[in-house]
């Protein structure tokens, strides 16, 4: 079985960061998943059973799983489910295993601060180049074209970026708003 399931629980234990082959990461930890529902006739919220799923999380996003959560904090999960048989000797059972694609803290029941990751000093606009944007335009030709890429160098966090000086407008400094991703 591989399904996609998305699940919502609080973390067992801390996560655990091991290497496996050719230098790569993997965080593994503990979700512990319960339905509530409200019982009208006793007029509380009533737990019903927990559902207890281990989870493994790949490269970036398990380190970056690893740095971001701890015990106890809600989390929402999603990936790929995988539901194995075991045995051993004295017992046997079965395995509920999520390969996570997405981890993130679960907002309803606190806050987080998200930190960004660049990778390297610069990040890409799609549909724009810089060394002939400002040249289509003062053309009069439009947009430039939708498969180049214009290139934004990036501020140390904390810092505002700047745009390229490629036209006037950006040669005498004028400071970009903050991309909305």
């Amino acid at each position: 079985m591989n399904d996609t399931i998305t699940i919502m629980g609080n973390l067992a234990a801390d996560p655990e960061r091991r290497m496996i082959g050719d230098g790569m990461t993997v965080t593994s930890f503990r979700v512990a998943s319960t339905q509530r529902r409200f019982d009208r006739k006793e007029g509380k919220w009533v737990d019903r059973e927990t559902n207890w799923y281990d989870v493994s999380v790949f490269r970036d996003l398990g380190d970056h799983a690893y740095e971001s959560l701890r015990k106890g904090e809600r989390v929402i999960v999603n990936g790929r489910l995988k539901i194995r048989p075991w045995q051993t000797e004295k017992s046997k059972g079965t395995s509920v295993e999520i390969e996570a694609d997405a981890v993130g803290h679960d907002l309803l029941w606190g806050t987080t601060k998200y930190t960004r990751i660049r990778r390297g000093d610069e990040w890409n606009v799609p549909g724009t180049d810089a060394a002939t944007a400002g040249d289509a335009d003062r053309a009069g030709e439009g947009e430039a074209d939708a498969g180049s890429v214009q290139h934004w160098v990036t501020a140390p966090l904390g810092q505002e970026s700047v745009a390229p000086a490629d036209t006037e407008e950006h040669a005498e400094g004028r400071v970009l708003e903050e991309a909305p991703f």
